[in-house]
Formats: C-alpha cells, sequence, structure tokens
C-alpha cells in the first residue's frame, strides 16, 4: 500500500512542476510576468524555452513509461 502512495504523490508532484511551468512560462510570452531589469524580449524567448523544454519533457516521460 505505501509503495502505490507514494507512486501517486510523486505524479501528483510530477504534475504539478509541469503545471506551473506551463503557467509561467506562457505568462513569460505573453508579457503578464515581467523582471524590470530585463528586456522584455528576453523574458518572451525565455518563456518560450521554458515552455518547449516543458513539452519535450512530458513527452519523454510518456514515451518512457
Amino acid at each position: 500500500m505505501g509503495k502505490k502512495v507514494k507512486g501517486v504523490l510523486n505524479f501528483v508532484a510530477w504534475l504539478t512542476g509541469v503545471l506551473v511551468s506551463l503557467a509561467v512560462g506562457f505568462a513569460m510570452t505573453g508579457g503578464s510576468l515581467t523582471v524590470p531589469w530585463i528586456p522584455s524580449i528576453v523574458t518572451m524567448i525565455a518563456g518560450w524555452i521554458v515552455v518547449v523544454t516543458t513539452l519535450l519533457s512530458v513527452v519523454l516521460a510518456v514515451l518512457k513509461q
């Protein structure tokens, strides 16, 4: 029973990380999330990097299973 609970908790933690990464990445690409001393174009590029790498990690995780 403990092993199943641990597996579910690991999945929930992983899914939470994916959702937070996507939320932050899309906020950066849309201009809702900015850093005062960094130009907006740099923030937008960083946001797209976060989105693409997060989606890539999801695909790789699914293929690994």
